[in-house]
């Protein structure tokens, strides 16, 4: 059909599989027997569901839509029969069998101990960027310690720095060109329906795309019908204060309990979309596109998603629809919601082919057969939207999207672990999950001990929901995991869950590395939200220096996470092959995506090498001395600006993301800044110190209208300065978050007093 996205291979089948959901009618499909016949959803083959079938939201729609297989098939680069060897290496109490342990001459006691009881020791020392401590390293003859961090951190700088220019080239442009078409032709079909029983879907829709456009450019004519309405949309949407009613999507009804609720809070524009008048347009228009539901249980409602089907057709600009839903989907994955490519099946087979506007009043069989398809389409996996606790789920958020905010599988795994789903223990619910539910989901024991600590397990089926969610997760095929440049991402933190045994360096099987291992995983991860703040669903629980120094061996260490690495390095690949093959990929941007893939796969080898107890080379350990130099040029490439960043004093690499929103008024935040880490490390039979960058990990509430942005963040983190002009004391700085600190010092503690 001509409305399919071209060269369809990846089916979102595949993720609705892992999910044990209903599918529709796939590209290809005969959806009926006959013209008018009620089409019904077929079952995904072999479904592994994640969530429970009987369970609220446990059946996820599996979209019609589908896109290129632009992933490919990402083979593992790392060996998966290493056995790990590295022998014991006792440290002398008073380090003399360490070679540059004069390193540590005016440390604080406390620090030299933690490091001696640790075999590592991070200091709180928040840095601008990852890559200086490694260029001073160099410069003074010290070993680097290439941490898993700063890799993870790169691809985050160029995962990032491809999205923005892609929006800005392209996503803008073609978005406000569609909004402006659609709102045409919806002008056209209110038009055409005046005096029917379908006039006021079409004239929601007028307002639908009027908002939309207007969101992208300021200047959009708005047409007098619908001028009432359409201000008032765009005054809760600029204030971003509350949750309320939608004018537009209540147009028509009484606006009482059962009208739709919206969050306006979700609007504040936030990660690198804020500062940007561009980029914060299109973040406004986009959520606006992705969050709005036209309710299946709503005939009106779904008389205008069936209208907003046959505008695209009719205005020439579907094509324009599958681009921008293609290119969002190969960054951060599929919309959950249905969406156009799910409707226009059910559309064809009810009224036996694409209706004509005028003929609609007149084709009332054709609708119910119509609705009553939609109707049977599973609901969404993650509930976005705000609803309380006595309204249905499925009544309340089943229904179309036009560009739906996309499945993420670790929203699937907050979302079954928040209330209801996790039962109340009294009056307490879990409205808001807790950042280590993730990695102990993930497998990780040491994640589920402390959310045991935290009295975060304190329901009744909490342990019950959060063993299913591991068995799905384990069980989960690598189509799941290889669907989006967003699911591969957090496939590249899964080992980072993993404890390490015997065989592993020694610092590697303390409780504390363990720890620093889970910091890791949420630092990355914190990015990855930020990164895709405006794509991926937010779940909701419902209501209720140089030549003077001498020089020595200096030769320093990888992160012993090989699989981190490898699956870094077919990830940048991936991004790679993925962009060109959709015509986005710059000549310079390829080059450096291969080069950070060549680097990754490098580090892969040497940690390898390391767990073997085998000598990298002298080329491989110039690679380790040099870490820091890599590291500022692909900095520079993707983040320097000639209009005003030089140095990443005028934009540090901390950032903060709100990850999931408890409707009652408050957002649970996660944020990064930037800490040392010193390992004591053996080559060639010695011992020594080598430094590095790694992150910390931040987690706290907010109220619902003050979500931070990241120059709110960096300011309340004394990296820049704040509105008054000043930069904020030490002392005032927010702490990491507890769990993350059993190695860990201030800066301040550092030092001989």
């Amino acid at each position: 059909m001509k409305h399919r996205l071209a060269s369809l291979c990846l089916a979102v089948s595949l993720l609705a599989g892992l999910f044990g959901c209903s599918a529709a009618p796939s590209a290809g499909q005969d959806p009926a027997a006959a013209p008018g016949s009620t089409a019904a959803p077929s079952a995904a083959p072999a479904p592994t569901p994640l969530l429970d079938a009987d369970a609220p939201g446990a059946q996820t729609v599996a979209s019609a839509a589908v896109l290129p297989s632009l992933l490919g098939q990402m083979d593992p680069l790392y060996d998966p029969d290493l056995v790990p060897a590295v022998p014991d290496y006792p440290v002398e109490p008073d380090f003399s069998n360490v070679i540059n342990a004069d390193r540590m001459e005016y440390w604080s006691e406390e620090a030299r101990q933690t490091l001696l009881e640790n075999g590592f020791l991070v200091i709180e020392n928040n840095n601008h960027e990852f890559f200086s401590a490694y260029e001073s390293n160099r410069y003074n003859y010290e070993p680097n310690f290439v941490t898993v961090d700063a890799m993870l951190h790169t691809y985050h700088l160029y995962f990032a720095y491809l999205q923005k220019q892609v929006e800005k080239e392209e996503l803008c442009g073609r978005l406000l060109a569609l909004s402006q078409a659609l709102q045409q032709q919806s002008q056209t079909q209110w038009q055409a329906l005046a005096g029917t029983e379908w006039e006021n879907a079409a004239l929601r829709n007028l307002a639908f795309f009027t908002v939309g456009a207007c969101l992208l450019d300021p200047d959009t004519p708005v047409p007098e019908a619908v001028a009432a309405p359409v201000a008032q949309e765009l005054a809760l949407i600029e204030a971003a204060e509350t949750t309320a009613l939608s004018p537009v999507m209540n147009l028509g009804g009484d606006g009482g309990a059962d009208g739709l609720k919206e969050d306006y809070t979700q609007y504040i524009p936030r990660s690198y979309y804020a500062g940007d008048e561009t980029l914060e347009r299109y973040f406004r228009g986009m959520m606006w596109y992705g969050r709005l539901t036209f309710r299946a249980a709503s005939a009106d409602e779904t008389r205008s998603a069936l209208l907003a089907c046959l505008a695209l057709e009719q205005a020439g600009v579907q094509a324009d629809w599958d681009r921008l839903y293609a290119v969002t989907a190969f960054f951060a994955g599929v919309s959950d919601d249905a969406v156009v490519s799910d409707y226009h099946p059910l559309i064809e087979s009810a009224y036996g082919g694409l209706p004509e506007t005028g003929d609609l009043p007149g084709q009332t069989a054709a609708f119910d057969a119509f609705a009553d398809s939609v109707g049977r389409l599973a609901p969404a996996a993650i509930n976005s939207i705000p609803i309380y606790e006595d309204e249905d789920r499925d009544t309340a958020t089943k229904g179309f999207r036009f560009l739906g905010q996309r499945f993420t599988l670790d929203a699937a795994v907050f979302q079954q672990l928040v209330y209801p789903q996790v039962e109340a223990n009294g009056q307490a619910q879990r409205m808001l999950p807790a950042a280590l539910d993730l990695p102990a989901a993930l497998g990780s024991d040491r994640a589920r001990a402390l959310l045991d600590e935290a009295g975060q397990t304190d329901y009744p089926n909490y342990d019950e929901q959060l063993d299913k969610v591991r068995t799905r997760l384990a069980e989960a095929p690598d189509t799941a995991w290889n669907a989006s440049l967003y699911a591969a991402w957090l496939n590249a933190l899964r080992p980072l869950a993993e404890a390490k045994g015997a065989g592993w360096p020694a610092y590697m099987q303390t409780d504390a590395w363990t720890a620093k291992s889970l910091t890791s995983l949420l630092g990355s991860w914190t990015e990855l939200k930020h990164d895709t703040a405006l794509y991926a669903k937010q779940i909701y629980a419902e209501m209720g220096g140089g030549g003077m120094i001498e020089e020595r061996d200096d030769r320093g260490y990888v992160e012993a996470e090989p699989v981190v690495f490898g699956r870094l390095s077919a990830l940048c690949t991936a991004t790679a092959n993925g962009l060109d093959a959709l015509g986005l990929l710059p000549d310079d941007a390829a080059e450096d995506l291969s080069l950070l893939a060549e680097m990754n796969r490098r580090f892969m080898t040497i940690a390898e090498k390391e767990l073997r107890n085998e000598l990298p080379t002298d080329e491989e350990f110039e690679l380790i001395r040099s870490f820091g130099g890599q590291l500022e040029h692909f900095w520079t490439e993707t983040v320097a600006d000639p209009a005003g960043i030089y140095t990443p004093l005028e934009m540090p690499a901390a950032l903060v993301s709100d990850v999931a929103t408890d409707p009652n008024g408050s957002v649970l935040q996660v944020a990064t800044s930037v800490n040392t880490i010193y390992v004591i490390v053996p080559v060639e039979g010695s011992l020594r110190i080598a430094s590095g960058t790694v992150f910390a990990f931040h987690e706290f509430t907010r109220p619902q209208a003050e979500r931070l942005t990241d120059s709110q963040w960096q300011s309340a983190m004394g990296l820049i300065a704040g509105e008054d002009g000043l930069l904020r004391d030490v002392a005032d700085r927010p702490d990491p978050a507890a769990w993350t600190r059993p190695a860990m010092l201030d800066v301040s503690a550092l030092w001989q007093r």
